[in-house]
């Protein structure tokens, strides 16, 4: 099979792909501006229905949902599906944020809006911008992708320190004793970097620590607001 290596494939001259780039990124932001407070939820494509971890996301979307978060999913199948449907039985928005892919990859029927990206970078962003906490359930190098870029962009301060939960201690416990006994050990991180975790085993514990995070920003906020026009 071939395939078109959209990157490696990029030349000087074709600068009319930036215009793409753009307007992909205006299209995002358009339709998701005025989302309201809304959570990302992140794992593998490959899980089926049957199995529980697919039940478990779909739990933890539909309590969050129930609290009045909306629910941003990567679109596709496995566990965004899940949360995807949890969002849909908690009558919240349902967004995914779909991928176009060698392998075709079609957005789950359990959205309520859905957005079909060329690039992975726009949809990342996307992801990232709209959201106030972000679940980090099992997955791939993709979910692992996703986890340290929104990891990094917290310890510098590219976005705020919304909470990251991640979901099954049992799954996540090597390359937390890695990151721990390797990384650092070495000094390539601080002990500061892991305090950016929440590791969750259920979807009650999920929903606690979003809403009390949340809650707790609207109470600074409004003090915030009070000293303000005091």
């Amino acid at each position: 099979m071939a395939y078109e290596y959209e990157i490696n494939e990029y030349a000087k001259e074709e600068s009319w792909r930036m215009f793409r780039i753009i307007g992909e990124i205006v299209e995002g932001f358009d339709k998701l501006s005025g989302l309201g407070p809304a959570v990302s939820i992140y794992g593998s494509a490959r899980v089926k229905p049957e199995d529980k971890l697919y039940n478990l996301t779909e739990d933890i979307a539909f309590k969050l949902g129930s609290l009045g978060f909306n629910i941003i999913t990567g679109g596709g199948p496995g566990l965004m599906e899940a949360a995807n449907k949890g969002a849909i039985k908690a009558k919240t928005k349902s967004i995914g944020l779909n991928i176009e892919l060698p392998e075709e990859q079609i957005c789950n029927a359990y959205t309520t809006q859905s957005i079909t990206f060329r690039h992975f970078y726009v949809r990342k962003l996307m992801l990232v911008k709209y959201a106030l906490a972000f679940i980090i359930m099992p997955g791939g190098l993709g979910t692992l992708d996703e986890l340290t870029e929104v990891l990094t962009l917290i310890q510098t301060h590219k976005i705020k320190p919304f909470p990251v939960i991640i979901i099954d201690s049992s799954y996540w416990k090597g390359l937390l004793a890695w990151l721990r006994s390797s990384v650092l050990s070495n000094n390539f991180v601080s002990e500061e970097d892991f305090n950016l975790l929440r590791i969750c085993d259920d979807a009650d514990s999920v929903s606690d620590v979003v809403q009390e995070w949340y809650v707790k920003q609207e109470i600074i906020g409004r003090k915030a607001v009070n000293r303000a026009d005091n």
